[in-house]
């Protein structure tokens, strides 16, 4: 048992990490690392889960996402928004045309699996 605690435990933690660098990275996905690490948190550490489900930052989406597997119009256009941005800022940067138009690809599939999401009303 202490076994599978530590183990889920290793795992929220890493990402929580790599949710965490998402926010400022692109290509890194914050909401999935997010919701694993809430998974994984309530299955090996009992404070760690209580204090990611109600931060301030994660308590809404964690909480919607948990309770009917859909998101508010807000948050999703605040997702939307803010991966936009994410990835125009890296878009504008990278020198390489080839890496841009990955971008805009990598972009467009995230806004569309984004726009899939049901919306609570």
């Amino acid at each position: 048992m202490a076994l599978k605690r530590g183990f889920f435990l290793i795992i929220g933690l890493c990402s929580l990490v790599l949710g965490l660098i998402g926010i400022a990275l692109p290509l890194l996905p914050t909401v999935p690392f997010i919701l694993l690490s809430a998974f994984c948190f309530a299955r090996s550490n009992d404070r760690l889960h209580n204090w990611l489900v109600t931060h301030p930052w994660f308590a809404e989406g964690i909480d919607q996402w948990q309770s009917k597997r859909a998101l508010s119009r807000p948050l999703k256009r605040k997702a939307m928004i803010m991966s936009t941005l994410s990835f125009g800022i890296s878009i504008i940067i990278v020198p390489l045309m080839w890496v841009k138009i990955m971008l805009i690809c990598m972009m467009l599939v995230l806004l569309f699996f984004l726009w899939r999401i049901p919306e609570l009303e």
